[in-house]
């Protein structure tokens, strides 16, 4: 069988992988699967024509993201010939070798490269047991919840439905995170039902970094810097950076659209929960736009100097002097 998974949603792509190499044959797992990574054409077709040996099946996974790119000479992507080499290839290809397309377009990678559907590489893979695999937007806060509750049931875990929604407004839409908490939660309360305050105790919390970013953007300075100190402890500077870039986005796209969107259009525009939208349009009322702009612009160039080793002074001075002006 020949399988075509693409889309932004990493997690569900490799569940539905797993499930095909569980059925492989535990003794010969090292033979009878294999993984490559964009290989050169000739390397393709020598994949896809592979002959499994006396253990019965044989599952290979390709990624194919950058077959998708448009064609330059450094990269992979396929012209007419090598289209139709490859077509016959998948058409005359062993029935014990099972082969998955994996076309992951990552959403944190700036350049990533998303499966184009015009091409005419996704029409061929598309007659091959394709599916496509999305991330739940996190706005959409029913879906979420229930997909909790059914990877609740997966787990045999009995959850309330404000820790459900308490879970998901504390860990946010990362499925593989969710899931993780998830089983953190089942081998917690064991066979009880898992509630609201079993969620605030056992999982994932970054309400550490939500309060040193929101005295950051409301000008309290000393209480910021109390909290910096705080997280030094356990974080890298540059660790802690990457979290403000990302969070003083989500704060400029509000506080610029406040003014003209509904919350519940802001959440749409932001990725975010609306709730967590409203919140932050209250926190943020006194807090001019020039303000967070001026306070991204200083982290970005600290970093600059940071990661260029032109800076003078140590990474955690280099954040606090950023900090400061």
């Amino acid at each position: 069988m020949i399988y075509f998974y693409y889309g932004d949603e990493e997690y569900n792509i490799s569940n539905e992988i797993k499930k095909l190499k569980d059925k492989l044959d535990k003794n010969f797992i090292e033979m009878s699967y294999k993984e490559f990574d964009n290989p050169k054409f000739p390397d393709l077709i020598a994949a896809v024509s592979s002959q499994p040996m006396m253990f019965g099946k044989m599952l290979i996974v390709i990624d194919c993201i950058k077959y998708f790119k448009n064609k330059t000479a450094e990269d992979n992507s396929m012209d007419e010939a090598q289209l139709k080499q490859l077509e016959q290839a998948l058409e005359t290809h062993n029935e014990n070798l099972d082969i998955i397309f994996r076309a992951y377009s990552n959403p944190d990678n700036k350049n990533k490269t998303s499966v184009d559907k015009r091409k005419k590489l996704f029409k061929l893979l598309s007659k091959y047991n394709a599916q496509e695999f999305n991330q739940i937007p996190s706005y959409k806060t029913d879906e979420l919840e229930n997909w909790i509750k059914n990877q609740a049931k997966k787990h045999n875990l009995k959850i309330n439905p404000d820790a459900v929604s308490l879970l998901l407004l504390q860990v946010g839409a990362n499925l593989r995170l969710l899931d993780s908490e998830i089983e953190k939660l089942k081998i917690f309360v064991k066979d009880k039902t898992a509630t609201k305050e079993d969620v605030k105790q056992i999982c994932t919390n970054n309400d550490d970094l939500f309060a040193f970013i929101d005295y950051l953007a409301t000008g309290e300075t000393t209480k910021a810097l109390n909290e910096y100190q705080k997280l030094l402890l356990t974080k890298h500077p540059l660790a802690i950076l990457s979290v403000l870039h990302t969070m003083l986005h989500s704060k400029i796209q509000i506080k610029a659209n406040a003014g003209k969107y509904s919350p519940d259009e802001i959440a749409k525009i932001t990725n975010m929960h609306p709730y967590k939208v409203k919140l932050e349009i209250q926190k943020l009322k006194n807090t001019p736009l020039k303000t967070l702009v001026k306070l991204k612009t200083n982290l970005t160039n600290a970093e600059y100097r940071i990661k260029s080793g032109q800076s003078g002074m140590s990474p955690e001075r280099e954040v606090e002097y950023a900090l400061l002006q």
